[in-house]
């Protein structure tokens, strides 16, 4: 049983430790750009959209490796689940199971968010302009929609609160993962310490034993 064994299992949490920390990193660079306009939007300056908007069209123009090398990590952290959860414990169920679900959640803002994010801040086009270029148009219909749609500034703040929601996910796994530790290191001290009484006791039945034998013939005789 190779899987189930303990060095698979620290190398499977080791690949899930690793793309987690790795996407934590990479959101912690991005928190001084979102820090003033999610967190002290009173005073926040016009110049950090602009520089947030360049910073997030930077990236997404970033050559194809680098996006292929954060897929691949993601893809690493999916397999370090799925080699834990192969004939899993009840202790891989509650913890990996419920980190998995993290994690899945953070690869659905990812991709449901920031990606698309990406891709409508490096166009430009943001929904309102669409929706004036239509009423300027007199496309029917359109009026009834037009609050629904987010501008510039609104759609920077829903990127900023996706990071922030992210990183909020991903430490989520990271405290499960050490609570699993944490079980499993208490589970093995109670069997240790059940396993040294166990042998302490046995002992202690030897030893009356091995007296019980021994005993001095004069003892016997006495009346």
């Amino acid at each position: 049983m190779a899987w189930g064994s303990h060095g698979a299992t620290a190398f499977a949490t080791f690949m899930i430790l690793c793309p987690t920390s790795f996407g934590l990193g990479i959101l912690f660079s991005l928190f001084p750009y979102d820090y003033p306009i999610l967190w002290n939007p009173a005073t926040c300056p016009p110049e950090a959209y602009v520089m947030l908007e360049t910073h997030l069209k930077f990236l997404h123009a970033s050559p194809l490796i680098i996006p292929r090398i954060l897929h691949t990590v993601i893809g690493t952290g999916l397999l370090g689940f799925f080699i834990k959860l192969y004939r899993p414990s009840e202790s891989n169920m509650l913890f990996d199971g419920a980190s998995l679900v993290l994690y899945m959640c953070g690869v659905i803002i990812y991709l449901a968010n920031i990606v698309k994010g990406m891709r409508v801040i490096t166009s430009g086009i943001y929904d309102r302009e669409l929706v004036e270029g239509e009423l300027a148009v007199g496309v029917e219909g359109v009026e009834a929609r037009a609050e629904e749609f987010l501008g510039r500034d609104d759609s920077l703040k829903v990127m900023a609160a996706s990071n922030t929601i992210l990183a909020l996910v991903l430490a989520g796994v990271l405290v499960l993962q050490a609570g699993q530790w944490y079980a499993e290191r208490k589970e093995g001290q109670e069997v240790e310490s059940q396993r040294a009484k166990k042998e302490k006791t046995a002992n202690g039945e030897n030893k009356g034993e091995e007296r019980t034998k021994h005993k001095s013939p004069n003892s016997k005789k006495k009346v």
